[in-house]
């Protein structure tokens, strides 16, 4: 490394030079996308400035007038976007440029197919912008100095996106970024005025800040030489209005849709938007989307949301959480307040009542969309669930002022419909439940097919009563705090002795107690073959056809939910379940025949195996289960 430039070869990370790799190859038929990407990283680096310098005037180093620049050099074969936004530093290059920071990295990339639309799709999604320069450069210069900082602590970087980039120390009189795509051969059409102002003017019109470009000189008499002595002349191309302040009617779908792929960057249109416009006591402006595709990071706790506050048009911050709950993290977009100082904090915002009021209007009006296209637009409505079903289930858990109307908005799978579509909705259960019915029963499990297969359902299935099979990891969390819809209270059918209430039949319960009784011996036999490892032992009403089962008491934590716990590091007691016995059954009838302990112990423990293993439970010792069935089949 030279003492002058501090220049130096670094190697990039290896899952950003997938991501190139990815990128040359997946969006060539989309190549132009690319002034879109850059323009809108400029952009963003400019609203940064923006707001770094409200506490810090100095930054603006006697330019306030904050723009983006577009040029480009015929000769060269050469395409130019300059901002005069923050910079970056050396550190700041290596971070944003080399190394793709980000924990869904690894499962972006294993989720590639191969089938280059779906993985054009799926780097949309990611949001890797300033890689799509190599769809249409060979080589990609980056000049650029930090506000505040001097001249001479530029740094300049340059890569042929085949591996590895360069790094040297340079001057740079004003501060910004300044991005220089060297052209491959067979890309020329770029290096013209018309076709950077009709891209921009396509992608980038709604862009709050100045782009601009030389003008066009059109029937002058200057000859070349004349021309090249001029200084040329820049003008705006593009509207600069920020497109979420005007009026609805005046904007139109196109516009509405890049606008969401400029705060989202995704390359995937949206799947639907609520564009709102609240004046009075208190002023403000909401414009969010609703994607068509998840994130590869929505069930990452660290998810960053989506939604950018605004002040008066000045740029706050990105990621500003205090504006929308945790179960709508998917949602992009931006807000803007008239009422809120231009120096606001999050630590601000996270006691500011205007916020509260902001974001307790805007949950309403986003539950609202989803309320009229669940009703008008089913479909879509199937598709949004398909996607973020799972985050939104998380709702009825966090925000207690909407439960309700987040509940009408959940979909199940259902013993009714026999499919793992989640399709049902409480209040379709509610309407077809059974004359005397009091409750909404429902089972959890690791699995659709475990869900569906448990022996639990068995009385259920005899009685024609509807059960709810849930299958998410959130819906054991769910149920725990959902405990009732419409008045009728919601009960897990492998918890507590089973209570059909009104629509028991008084025959099979005399038939249970006589059960017990002729089985009191076995009972007693078994609770104490199995010791701890349940907390009592019946005979049960919930078996038609299987010879035992395992049930929960009220308290006791589930198997799913300790798993869950244990993997986030956390102690779950072991919960200590009932055994019940289905005395209609010819392996449980066996037991009152057996005499000799060892054989009865056998028996025991291979019933109890099995009804752990129907509920989707790991058996402790699955040799020891192996080799009592083994003895038992050979005896």
């Amino acid at each position: 490394m030279s003492v002058e430039t501090g220049k130096e070869t670094l190697e990039f990370q290896t899952e950003a030079r997938q991501i190139l790799h990815l990128m040359t190859h997946s969006l060539y038929s989309n190549k132009e996308i690319f002034l879109r990407e850059l323009i809108s990283n400029a952009s963003d680096a400019c609203d940064k400035l923006r707001f770094e310098a409200l506490a810090d005037g100095d930054l603006y180093e006697g330019d306030g007038d904050l723009n983006i620049t577009v040029d480009f050099d015929k000769d060269n074969n050469t395409v130019t976007i300059m901002d005069n936004g923050i910079g970056m530093t050396r550190v700041e290059i290596i971070e944003n440029i080399g190394t793709i920071a980000s924990s869904g990295t690894r499962k972006f990339l294993e989720s590639l197919t191969g089938d280059q639309a779906k993985d054009a799709q799926m780097i949309g999604q990611f949001g890797v912008g300033f890689y799509s320069s190599f769809i249409v450069a060979d080589k990609v210069t980056v000049t650029s100095r930090r506000a505040g900082v001097d001249k001479s602590e530029a740094v300049r970087w340059e890569s042929d996106g085949q591996g590895s980039f360069t790094l040297e120390n340079t001057e740079k009189e004003s501060r910004g970024t300044v991005v220089t795509l060297h052209l491959k051969e067979g890309e020329e059409e770029f290096a013209d005025n018309f076709r950077l102002r009709n891209i921009i003017k396509q992608y980038s019109d709604h862009i709050s800040l100045p782009i601009n470009m030389q003008k066009v000189d059109y029937g002058t008499d200057k000859d070349e030489e004349d021309k090249k002595d001029t200084e040329p002349e820049y003008e705006r191309v593009n509207s600069a209005s920020a497109l979420w302040a005007k009026d609805k009617k005046d904007i139109s779908d196109d516009e509405y849709r890049e606008f969401y792929k400029h705060v989202s960057h995704d390359f995937q249109d949206p799947q639907t938007w609520i564009h709102n416009k609240v004046e009075g006591n208190q002023s403000y402006t909401s414009l969010f989307y609703i994607p068509a595709k998840a994130p590869f990071d929505l069930f990452d706790r660290d998810h960053k949301r989506g939604v950018k506050l605004y002040v008066k048009r000045v740029f706050i911050m990105d990621d500003a959480e205090h504006l929308m709950p945790n179960y709508l993290r998917f949602i992009k977009g931006v807000v803007d307040s008239d009422d809120l100082p231009l120096n606001v904090s999050r630590e601000i915002l996270q006691q500011n009542k205007v916020i509260d009021r902001i974001r307790g209007a805007s949950v309403k009006k986003i539950l609202g969309k989803l309320e009229a296209m669940a009703k008008d637009q089913p479909e879509e409505y199937a598709s949004f669930w398909k996607t973020f079903g799972q985050v939104l289930k998380e709702g009825p858990i966090e925000d207690f002022s909407n439960k309700e109307r987040v509940a009408r908005l959940l979909r199940f799978a259902s013993t009714e419909t026999n499919s793992e579509d989640q399709t049902v909705t409480l209040e379709d259960y509610v309407g077809r439940m059974k004359e005397g019915q009091e409750k909404i029963y429902y089972i959890t499990a690791e699995s659709f097919a475990a869900a569906k297969n448990s022996p639990h359902l068995e009385v259920f299935r005899k009685k024609g009563i509807e059960v709810l099979l849930l299958s998410d990891r959130i819906d054991e969390w769910l149920v725990s705090h959902m405990t009732d819809f419409d008045g009728k209270s919601l009960q897990s059918v492998a918890r507590g002795d089973l209570d059909l209430g009104k629509i028991g039949d008084e025959e099979e319960e005399k038939t249970r107690e006589e059960a017990n009784e002729e089985f009191k011996d076995v009972i007693e036999r078994v609770k104490e073959s199995l010791g701890d490892k349940i907390s009592e032992a019946r005979m049960s009403q919930r078996l038609t056809d299987s010879p035992s089962c395992l049930v929960l008491n009220e308290q006791d934590m589930s198997a799913q939910m300790q798993q869950i716990l244990e993997a986030a590091g956390q102690y779950a007691p072991k919960a200590q379940p009932v055994l019940e016995l289905n005395s209609e059954h010819r392996l449980v009838a066996k037991l009152k025949e057996i005499k000799e302990d060892d054989s009865f112990n056998d028996w025991v423990s291979l019933l109890f195996e099995q009804a752990q293993l129907a509920a989707g439970n790991q058996l402790e010792d699955p040799a020891g289960f192996v080799m009592r069935v083994n003895r038992l089949l050979e005896s």
